[in-house]
């Protein structure tokens, strides 16, 4: 393992040497006396690959050792970011070339699970800025000479792509895992108090920025020579960047993004609301179905939090029964990545709980399209109702006759008492499509539903009916 490490530290040597010897010496040497250091010099002129990840990157590999030590000063255009120099939040400043094992560790406490790991990099606008204004600078003063002439078409890499190759390859070797676009994320943010100087200068320079695909990084703001050509009113004969004494403040945290967990659930209690119910610090209801279903996925996957979306909503006296409502759960911050027989488990353990208040069907995880099922659910509206009518008199066939020829019945529907706590008291306008005599007992009414969606319903309710009718008792509630 040694000597493997070994040659590749030799080859990032000779790579190195070689990149040092393409570069315009005197370009170089201006820029170092600008107090631009050399991670900085090197993404200026389009370096890509591990380059930067070598820690032994000082101004003496550019040039002999300059008369004023610019070792320990903090660059000027990315304000140390790529020395590894960054105040905490005691306002102590550090230097840490060892940054990667600092954030590995980190990691490896947070006990989170995941095979991948995508790194994030938020930086002060004000370094977008610089770097534009410095491009354009660079190619006035040394536009004619055969360097910039032959490389015309190479873009500047950003800071914090640059950052992203001095970072992601020892943080694949610590956590062992590669980096990729899954849902593990750790989040690098240095902000400064120069930021807001560049906010306003640097909004045109970022919209016009774009972003391409490179390997294993996304390469952002990365700006050909050609297109750093200054208008002919601006004035670039000369440029200074300011002497920087403080450090970027440096706070980094890892997390996933949401995972969504979607299916439908049926509810049999008339003692079960859907959300959480608190009125006046008393509970109503004895559960609710997100507390239920969230819950216990919540505790599966150890997250954070979670949130329940449903299409739709029923009364806490009211049933959920049939093929159930479609439901979404987003699970923040989950330590836990759920795979698919993973779901299974989750299922089974929800539609094992003792009470049987609540089961779950076709759980699954889902992604952006759990949100279009969703959608659909809301759309739909397949309304069908049942119901146990008392009349005080004998029906004839002409009553039923009489209600059967009714079509598409508008009706106007008062907001229901028990729910005035939560909706406005209106007439709302809804449609009887149909009514249809299953029994003399029982009339069956389509609120709100397509004709051709009903037949598949039909079966099973007018076996539910016959099955109604034939009880000695009945207990409407």
């Amino acid at each position: 393992m040694e000597k493997q490490e070994q040659s590749e530290g030799d080859l990032g040597d000779k790579e190195l040497e070689e990149v040092v010897r393409s570069l315009p010496s005197d370009a170089v040497k201006e820029l170092l006396s600008h107090g631009i250091c050399v991670r900085c010099i090197l993404r200026l002129f389009g370096v890509q690959g591990r380059v930067y990840a070598t820690p032994s990157l000082s101004a003496s590999i550019l040039q002999p050792p300059p008369t004023q030590n610019h070792e320990s000063q903090l660059c000027t255009l990315c304000l140390g970011i790529l020395q590894f120099m960054f105040s905490t939040d005691d306002e102590t400043l550090v230097q840490n070339d060892d940054l990667p094992r600092l954030i590995a560790d980190t990691v490896k406490r947070q006990d989170y699970r995941f095979d991948s790991f995508s790194l994030e990099v938020s930086i002060p606008p004000i370094i977008l800025h610089n770097d534009n204004s410095l491009r354009s600078y660079m190619k006035t003063k040394y536009g004619s000479q055969p360097w910039f002439q032959e490389n015309l078409h190479i873009g500047c890499i950003s800071t914090k792509d640059a950052l992203k190759f001095s970072l992601v390859h020892p943080l694949e070797n610590l956590l062992e895992c590669k980096s990729g676009m899954g849902s593990f994320r750790i989040r690098l943010t240095f902000s400064h108090t120069k930021a807001s100087m560049g906010d306003d200068k640097c909004s045109d320079s970022a919209e016009s920025c774009k972003r391409r695909k490179i390997g294993e990084s996304n390469i952002v703001g990365e700006r050909p020579f050609r297109s750093s050509l200054p208008n002919e009113s601006s004035d670039c004969s000369k440029f200074l960047l300011e002497m920087v004494n403080e450090p970027c403040h440096f706070t980094y945290f890892c997390y996933r993004t949401p995972f969504y967990f979607g299916g439908r659930y049926l509810k049999f209690s008339r003692n079960v609301s859907q959300t959480r119910w608190i009125i006046d610090d008393e509970r109503m209801g004895e559960a609710s179905v997100e507390e239920i279903i969230g819950g216990n996925i919540l505790q599966a996957c150890q997250g954070d939090s979670f949130k329940f979306h449903a299409a739709g909503r029923e009364d806490i006296d009211v049933r959920m029964l049939g093929s159930g409502r479609p439901f979404l759960i987003e699970v923040q911050n989950a330590c836990r990545a759920p795979s698919e027989l993973f779901v299974k488990d989750i299922e089974k353990m929800i539609n094992n709980v003792d009470n049987n208040l609540v089961r779950v069907k076709n759980l699954k995880l889902v992604g952006s399209d759990g949100w279009n099922l969703m959608r659909e659910g809301e759309a739909e509206k397949q309304k069908q109702y049942a119901a146990l009518v008392w009349i005080s008199r004998p029906l004839k066939d002409e009553d039923f006759q009489c209600v059967s020829s009714l079509k598409d019945l508008k009706v106007l529907q008062r907001t229901p008492i028990r729910v005035l706590h939560r909706r406005s008291p209106l007439e709302r306008e809804k449609i009887i499509h149909w009514l249809g005599p299953i029994s003399r007992n029982l009339f069956m009414g389509i609120l709100d539903a397509p004709i051709l969606a009903l037949d598949q319903f039909w079966v099973v309710e007018l076996k539910f009916c016959n099955l109604m009718s034939q009880t000695s008792k009945w207990n409407v509630s």
